[in-house]
Formats: C-alpha cells, sequence, structure tokens
C-alpha cells in the first residue's frame, strides 16, 4: 500500500506538506501543490476519507496563561527537545489563541497529538480535543480523565515538605499566599489545587492557618492575611510575581524575614536563589514534566497501553528565608 510518506519521497516535501494538500488546513504554494497532486496521481494514492489517518510526525503543545513565563519556556524548552528526539516537530499553541488554537490545531493531518498545559477542572479545551480521537496528554488534572493521559505534579507532597520543614523548624501558625483570585475563579488547575493540597496538609499536622489569593497591591493582601493569622510565623508562597517584593512589604508591617516570619516559596531554583534572602523553595521539575509528557504521547502513539497518572515528585532545598522558632524569638 502507498503511503503518505511514499508521496512526499516522491514528491520531494516534508509529509505534513503532503497532508496539507490533502486537508486544506495550511495554504500550500501552487507550485509544491502541483507537484504533490502529481505524485498523488502517479503512485495511486487513495485520497478517499475512508483512507486511514496516516502520521505526520507533529504534535502539538499548548500553552496556559496560568503558568510563570520562566516555567512556560523551560516546560516548552523540554518537550521540544525531547519530541526532537523522538521525530517530532512541535506545533505551539499559545494562551492567547485560545480555543481556536486548539480547534486549529486538532483538525485532521495537522498533528499526531497534543500535550496540554495545566488543565482546568473544567476544561472548555478538552471537549473539542476528545472529539478529534487524538491521543491527548494533559500536565494537571481534569475533573475528569475521560479520554486524556495524565502527567503531573505532586502537589500533595509539595505542600507536605513545606509544612514538614515548618513544623520541624518549630513553626505552629503557618499562611499562605496564593495567585489572584482570577486563577480559582478560572478553576485553574495549579491554583486551586495547591491551595488545597496547602490546607489539607495544615490540617493533617494540627497547624494554625489561613490562605488567602494576592489580589491587587501586596500588602493589602499580607494585611487582611495577617489580620486572619496574627500568631503567624511562618508563610508559603505560590505566587513567584510577589516574591521580590515580600521582605519590604514583611518590614513595613513591622516583620523581618527570617526571623520574624520565615519564607518558602513553590518557584523555581533559579528564581529563589536570586532572592534576597535566596528563599527555601519547592521546586516543582517542569522540565522532567515536559519531557515525560512527550515518552507518554509516544508511547500512546505506538499504540502502548495506557499507563496510569505519571506523578512528577517534588523536592525541597533549604535556604536562609526560613530558621527555627528558637532563633526567631
Amino acid at each position: 500500500m502507498v503511503t503518505l510518506g511514499d508521496v512526499a519521497r516522491h514528491a520531494g516535501v516534508a509529509r505534513s506538506t503532503v497532508s496539507y494538500v490533502l486537508t486544506g488546513n495550511r495554504s500550500v504554494s501552487p507550485q509544491t501543490r502541483s507537484r504533490v497532486e502529481r505524485s498523488i496521481r502517479a503512485l495511486d494514492y487513495a485520497r478517499s476519507a475512508a483512507a486511514p489517518v496516516e502520521r505526520v510526525d507533529r504534535m502539538a503543545l499548548v500553552l496556559s496563561e496560568s503558568l510563570a513565563p520562566r516555567s512556560s519556556t523551560r516546560l516548552a524548552d523540554a518537550v521540544v527537545d525531547a519530541a526532537d528526539r523522538h521525530g517530532l516537530d512541535v506545533l505551539l499553541v499559545t494562551a492567547d489563541r485560545g480555543q481556536a488554537g486548539v480547534r486549529r490545531a486538532a483538525r485532521k493531518g495537522q498533528v499526531d497529538g497534543l500535550v496540554v498545559v495545566d488543565v482546568q477542572a473544567h476544561d472548555p479545551r478538552l471537549p473539542l480535543l476528545r472529539a478529534s480521537r487524538l491521543p491527548v496528554v494533559t500536565i494537571g488534572a481534569p475533573a475528569s480523565t475521560d479520554g486524556v493521559l495524565r502527567v503531573d505534579f505532586d502537589l500533595a507532597a509539595a505542600m507536605a515538605h513545606c509544612l514538614d520543614h515548618l513544623v520541624g523548624l518549630g513553626h505552629r501558625s503557618v499562611g499562605f499566599l496564593g495567585a489572584p483570585s482570577s486563577a480559582y475563579r478560572r478553576g485553574t488547575g495549579f491554583a486551586g489545587r495547591t491551595m488545597t493540597a496547602f490546607t489539607a496538609a495544615a490540617l493533617r499536622r494540627d497547624v494554625e492557618h489561613s490562605a488567602r489569593p494576592v489580589d491587587g497591591p501586596l500588602p493589602r493582601a499580607l494585611t487582611g492575611l495577617l489580620g486572619d493569622l496574627p500568631g503567624a510565623t511562618a508563610l508559603v508562597v505560590h505566587n513567584e510575581s510577589v516574591l521580590g517584593d515580600l521582605p519590604a512589604a514583611l518590614r513595613a508591617l513591622g516583620r523581618h524575614v527570617p526571623h520574624d516570619v520565615a519564607v518558602v516559596a513553590v518557584c523555581s531554583d533559579e528564581v529563589a536563589e536570586r532572592l534576597n534572602p535566596p528563599v527555601t523553595s519547592v521546586h516543582l521539575p517542569v522540565a522532567e514534566a515536559g519531557d515525560r509528557a512527550v515518552r507518554v504521547l509516544v508511547a500512546a502513539l505506538a499504540g502502548q497501553p495506557a499507563p496510569g497518572p505519571v506523578l512528577v515528585a517534588p523536592h525541597l532545598s533549604p535556604r536562609r528565608s526560613s530558621v527555627t522558632r528558637a532563633r526567631a524569638g
């Protein structure tokens, strides 16, 4: 049987170009289209809708606006590197493309499968992707995982690391500063699930706690949090954008890092080490998540049995932003 690859070699073009000619999903120059169509006729390649869908050796990476820019870049780089090792090109669908971008990526002949980052609990993109019947790997956890494969950060372990570290230093009253409220209203996966995991970890350890989003100026959010939890001696922060301003905002309230308030952040080691003082952090390995997602997708394309959820483990790196309560006194 003549394959799409046979046509591509005969015409001297990429397989994706043959796919574009067949599906009309992307414009092709008249000269190239004519060359491909001559090869189709010469090889008697079946163009009927009943012909099997063939690989185009391309995957889509669908990004999320909720992922921090540095994390997005690291994840995208890891996906491209992993895809290249498996002979796949990557079609990047940025968050600003919305559902229209996802719909275009999922058209017949565009890609062989998709990796979707930071899915919402009821993500509007997933019905489109399920309807495409293409393999889909999510980084994150939708409410329903029917029809998708999943790679996820172990957020419960991340918050357990934070609380165990602080409790081990003698802290028994811990606040949580999160993303803006809009992220929680959208049902953004990582934001909501991290706050929920913090609350669960604090309850299991009998730690006094309160959690707030950061809306507007940081001092206002801090004042509200410390009003809820006046005895707080530690903070867990899941919002990279406020970390640089946090020590000054606490000083304005008469509290200093680390002697009055210990700080642990969920952020990259690169960000944590650059701050003053360097911040104890739980690092979610986004590059590893991207690499694992591509491997899961490649296995699905090869017809291998679907694995259960693949959890990527976090790790905690202690730095100067957290000290024992004995020293804090």
